[in-house]
């Protein structure tokens, strides 16, 4: 899984969000290294919806302009949890080299 689709599933995990408010969310936890684009957000979306990981939520208007909201599916929190169990595996197996390898004092 690529770094903004987890960026992504994450921002959903606590509850639905518009767009813009994912957009917002993704920068947020990337401390603004990932910023997306509107147009590969809703690429994004729309093969996560395909996928069955993201559905839409419900639509309001603000000021004139139409939010749709999108949630996690329990598909969604399955691959978010099981992508997350891995990056964390992985994060260990480096955490457990770096350590072997670093100077010992004398």
């Amino acid at each position: 899984m690529r770094e903004p689709t987890f960026l992504i599933l994450t921002a959903l995990a606590d509850g639905p969000r518009h767009g813009y408010g994912i957009v917002q969310e993704v920068a947020t936890l990337s401390e603004q290294r990932v910023n997306l684009l509107t147009g590969t957000l809703y690429t994004a979306l729309d093969r996560l919806t395909a996928e069955g990981l993201v559905a839409h939520d419900h639509d309001e208007t603000v000021d004139g302009r139409r939010r749709r909201y999108y949630r996690l599916t329990p598909a969604g929190l399955t691959a978010l949890s099981a992508q997350a169990a891995r990056l964390r595996q992985l994060a260990t197996a480096a955490e457990t080299r770096l350590r072997a390898t670093r100077p010992r004092p004398a």
